[in-house]
């Protein structure tokens, strides 16, 4: 019997034009009254390993960002609502910017959409599908509010889709605006957890047949007692994200449980993956995933470099690492790896195909 196949073949991939990071690291000094809590915050945002964050909020008239003076955030903390209108206005725009850069989309007959940001209803799901020109009878699945690892579940549905239908042709779609959610804070902690988060959008064509990167053995696992280190809570402020400081070395200690490894590797040795595509929660997270499996330093290069660029984008992070690893076709044999609320761990094994 022949094995059904489910094939990343193409990923395209968008930011805004807005970078915000230097900004925010400007502003968030002025949030810290103790002295020594401020130099804290300025060594870490020099350590996080990130040079870059792009927002959809514009730059104000004098080229301001969004904390300046005529800056969103400027009068105060808006309200929920006001940040779910610009979400309802420009996530449908950015994640079709990444669905443009894909080039030709004939014969789509799935539309799975990720995204954990914002809300509205219609759903984005129903916006893309009417600015794509899709047939009103699109089969739409929308994953909302998974945090990081959303990419995965994402994929894992094309996954299902496309081995039970060889003729289906799948786009998979994660946007994410972070900066939408900017708290006022005078904690380090929750400021460093804003420092690393970033807007982007990415998409991917999947389907029965190659070239491309062909998915196989999902896994997932949960660690015990862990429920409180990620969190995503809805204000009339925007969402709260709060990232504790314990979750790095959580990720490390499940990476060493034989456990969670075997789940994770199903028999495979890390000696035979030669493509890590992690999910670039932050600095310490890949440090953490990379002393964990034992890695060499330059296997989570791409993640790093993603980081480096573009930030924590939530859900559209591990797609711009994938497509890095895509546009490399000596790199034969990987695994996907991305955490989130729960604290979760959820992941794929894949393979290079023709």
């Amino acid at each position: 019997m022949t094995t059904r196949t489910a094939c990343i073949n193409a990923i395209g991939t968008a930011v805004p034009g807005h970078d915000v990071h230097h900004a925010f690291i400007d502003w968030a000094e002025t949030q810290i009254a103790d002295p020594r809590q401020r130099a804290l915050f300025r060594r870490m945002a020099e350590r996080s390993g990130i040079g870059h964050r792009w927002s959809v909020l514009p730059q104000t008239g004098g080229g301001g960002s969004p904390v300046s003076a005529g800056g969103f955030y400027h009068a105060g903390q808006p309200g929920t609502a006001a940040r779910m209108a610009i979400y309802a206005e420009q996530a449908p725009r950015l994640a079709l910017q990444a669905i443009r850069a894909l080039g030709a989309l004939a014969g789509i007959t799935h539309l799975v959409v990720a995204s954990c940001t914002g809300f509205v209803a219609p759903g984005i799901d129903q916006i893309i599908a009417a600015e794509l020109g899709l047939p009103g009878d699109i089969e739409r699945t929308l994953v909302g509010f998974m945090g990081c690892y959303a990419a995965i579940s994402a994929l894992r549905v094309a996954y299902h889709i496309a081995r039970s239908e060889p003729q289906a042709r799948v786009l998979v779609v994660t946007v994410e605006l972070s900066s939408l959610h900017l708290q006022f804070e005078s904690r380090v902690e929750p400021l460093l957890a804003m420092l690393q988060f970033g807007d982007g959008a990415a998409a991917m064509i999947v389907s029965g047949e190659g070239p491309g990167l062909a998915l196989e053995r999902p896994f997932a696992a949960t660690l015990p007692e862990s429920a409180g280190l990620i969190r995503w809570t809805i204000g009339d402020t925007g969402f709260a994200m709060e990232l504790s400081g314990e979750v790095p070395g959580r990720i490390a200690g499940a990476l060493q449980d034989p456990g969670v490894r075997s789940a994770m590797l199903d028999g495979v040795d890390v000696g035979e993956i030669d493509a890590w595509a992690v999910h670039a929660g932050g600095r310490s997270v890949l440090d953490a995933v990379e002393h964990g499996l034992g890695l060499a330093s330059e296997a989570l290069a791409e993640s790093r470099a993603v980081l480096a660029e573009f930030g924590n984008m939530s859900s559209s992070t591990l797609p711009f690492v994938l497509a890095r690893l895509l546009a490399q076709p000596e790199r034969r044999r990987g695994v996907a790896l991305a955490f989130g609320p729960g604290l979760a761990a959820e992941g794929f094994h894949f393979r290079r195909t023709l």
